[in-house]
């Protein structure tokens, strides 16, 4: 929805793109993902951009990325729910269940009070919402705690998706603070899971190879890598279970778990049922 990064130009002209674009694509579309940078700073030019989905791609899925701060204000959630839409899904990320640990990994003040009202508001206006919960080493410590604060407080999400930390952008330059083996919150990740899946939650395991988490969540893993930049390493070779692997991010391959393994033989699912 703008220039990654970021540029000191005005680049409104993507939207005037997007809007002609649109039009052209195939009425077999199933799904399309709106992304950004943050999408809910066009503000009116994105009720447009809605608008033009819902008209020409009528039977299409949308899948919208957000920080949910915006819709903390009733009027842009009330807005997006009347662009038409059939099937609509915002993706808003929750790093932690209390405010001063998620405030300080988006730094900034008073965000995650905002992003609490957003998905209120979204429910009152009947939005799809899924919870993203990006696993590193500033998260993780509240991994269990905000799935107990899901299911308590937010049960009315669609899904909820923990997912393992692209190494990319900021990211990569703040490695030290952020970058955890996965190995090592395998036994809070199952808990997490688990917990959401009793209280009768759709979740969702993103961006982590099946050899780093429990067998048990096996079922609730998906292969989310964009094919583009998907890829697995020397130690994936002739895994047995490669075909049913998320495997990794390309920017992954300067730093990875030391427990990546094969499996010889392909193993049977554990009979979890996702909600």
């Amino acid at each position: 929805m703008c220039s990654q990064p970021p540029r000191d130009v005005d680049d409104e002209y993507l939207i005037d793109d997007i809007l002609e674009a649109i039009p052209l694509m195939s009425q077999d579309t199933k799904v399309l993902c709106i992304t950004g940078g943050e999408p809910t700073i066009l503000g009116w030019r994105l009720i447009e951009v809605l608008t033009a989905v819902s008209r020409y791609l009528p039977d299409s899925s949308l899948h919208m990325l957000s920080n949910g701060r915006a819709f903390a204000y009733r009027a842009t959630a009330k807005a997006v729910s009347q662009a038409g839409c059939r099937d609509l899904m915002i993706g808003v990320p929750l790093y932690a269940d209390i405010a001063s640990v998620h405030n300080f990994v988006v730094q900034a003040r008073d965000a995650f009070d905002q992003t609490i009202r957003g998905m209120m508001n979204l429910a009152r206006f009947n939005i799809a919402l899924e919870i993203r919960f990006v696993i590193h080493r500033q998260t993780v410590s509240r991994l269990v705690q905000t799935a107990k604060f899901i299911a308590r407080n937010l049960p009315f999400a669609s899904q909820v998706a923990f997912m393992g930390l692209e190494t990319i952008g900021f990211t990569r330059s703040n490695l030290s603070v952020l970058w955890i083996d996965p190995w090592e919150y395998r036994d809070a990740l199952r808990e997490a899971v688990t917990m959401l899946a009793a209280a009768g939650m759709r979740v969702m395991v993103y961006n982590l190879p099946l050899c780093l988490i429990p067998e048990e969540i096996w079922p609730f893993a998906q292969q989310s890598i964009s094919d583009w930049k998907n890829i697995y390493m020397p130690e994936c070779a002739g895994c047995a279970m490669k075909a049913q692997c998320a495997g990794f991010f390309a920017s992954a391959s300067f730093k990875y778990s030391d427990h990546i393994r094969p499996f010889d033989t392909v193993s049977q699912l554990p009979s979890f049922s996702i909600i």
